[in-house]
């Protein structure tokens, strides 16, 4: 049984990166290369072909947390504005 893939952390919030998606191409070219990493992340270290450097994999994971990071403000600037929209 394979693991989870611990990369995946927005899965919970998908409805608000669906419509973020729609709404702005910056957010769908950033999430995308997210989602392309996490996979290219997950497969690295669960693969059992050669090995893969470990400078080259925290290299993928820095940047893969800068993504991240990117994600996480435009979803919390979203749930902001929804929030103020509500009230």
């Amino acid at each position: 049984m394979k693991s989870q893939n611990k990369y995946r952390k927005f899965q919970l919030q998908q409805k608000n990166i669906e419509v973020l998606e729609k709404e702005n191409t910056r957010f769908k070219r950033v999430y995308s290369e997210y989602e392309n990493m996490s996979n290219d992340l997950w497969n690295l270290e669960n693969s059992n072909g050669d090995p893969v450097p470990d400078d080259f994999i925290n290299a993928m994971v820095m940047q893969a947390t800068y993504l991240e990071e990117e994600i996480e403000d435009w979803l919390i600037q979203y749930n902001q504005n929804k929030s103020e929209i509500k009230n």
